[in-house]
């Protein structure tokens, strides 16, 4: 595929009518067409695990794999989810029809039985990152959302305690959470025009713990920028669909080395084995990645969705 084409999967192709859309999305990008019309029948299998999040005690760092980007902390009792994705496709919501890549596997924790989050935290626009149905249904005027700057319009923020837009270096108190927004190397536009949306990295940091929430990113030199004498308790870095979007994502054997760059105790390797994103075998980037940890492995808190993490 070319990178239009790419960006025409991922990114999204607009609001235009079902037929034109397909008709569009066909000439964009035959094999995702051809993928979307194979999945179509394919069931969703249930995760390996369901973790119980409304078991996590207000003390400690806590935290579980739902899925994709998906990710749930709760760290001295502030509650944290990450690019809610939680639909079965991510994609274009077309009324019943959803214009997208099917899951491989369901979310480790139904929408309805997620307990209320204090913050969302939305990396960039993409619509395998930034899915509107879900957001929708989080939203609660106890809830505040951190996304990434020119990217608030595609949300209701009436509906939401407060929604912040930061731009790389920008800082945002919520609660007792600092989020700090840093520059990672991918791109944030949801259609192929709208290109001056942003993307982010964040580092969160809540009373003793800090965390890292890395969005997409290829490899870059970024991370080391992030290391400081207080260690990294949890890094969450994708791992996955880098073949062939080596630009766009980085492989296994690059998220592990920057996450140590950036001083990472605990991994959540994630961004693999949801969606059939590219052309990687599913299981290959967790193996590469439990690879290059080699003698480390115990640093890799989850590899599996639903398994869940404490510290």
């Amino acid at each position: 595929m070319k990178r239009w084409t790419r960006r025409a999967c991922l990114g999204g192709l607009g609001a235009a009518g079902m037929a034109g859309t397909a008709t569009m999305v066909y000439r964009a990008a035959p094999r995702f067409w051809n993928q979307f019309v194979r999945e179509w029948d394919r069931p969703i299998l249930a995760p390996e695990e369901r973790p119980n999040p409304a078991a996590w005690p207000d003390k400690g760092l806590h935290a579980a794999w739902l899925g994709h980007s998906t990710a749930l902390i709760k760290a001295d009792g502030f509650l944290i989810v990450t690019d809610p994705v939680f639909s079965d496709r991510a994609g274009i919501h077309l009324g019943p029809v959803t214009l997208g890549l099917k899951r491989l596997v369901a979310p480790a924790v139904r929408l309805g039985d997620l307990p209320k989050p204090d913050l969302i935290l939305l990396s960039h626009a993409h619509m395998d990152h930034f899915d509107i149905p879900s957001l929708r249904k989080l939203e609660d005027n106890e809830t505040s959302v951190v996304t990434a700057w020119a990217t608030s319009d595609l949300l209701r923020p009436a509906r939401y305690r407060a929604v912040d837009e930061l731009r790389w270096g920008e800082r945002r108190r919520v609660g007792p959470a600092e989020i700090q927004a840093f520059p990672v190397n991918h791109w944030g536009a949801r259609v192929r025009s709208d290109t001056w949306r942003g993307y982010n990295g964040y580092l969160i940091n809540v009373g003793r713990y800090r965390m890292l929430f890395a969005g997409d990113t290829a490899d870059t030199h970024y991370f080391r920028d992030l290391k400081s004498s207080r260690a990294i308790d949890l890094a969450i870095l994708p791992i996955g669909a880098y073949n062939p979007w080596i630009h766009y994502h980085c492989t296994p054997e690059q998220a592990w080395r920057m996450g140590n760059e950036a001083g990472g105790e605990f991994f959540i390797p994630v961004h693999h084995q949801t969606f059939s994103l590219s052309s990687e075998p599913v299981r290959e980037p967790i193996e590469r990645f439990r690879a290059a940890a080699n003698s480390h492995a115990s640093r890799i808190a989850i590899d599996s969705i639903g398994r869940e993490f404490h510290l």
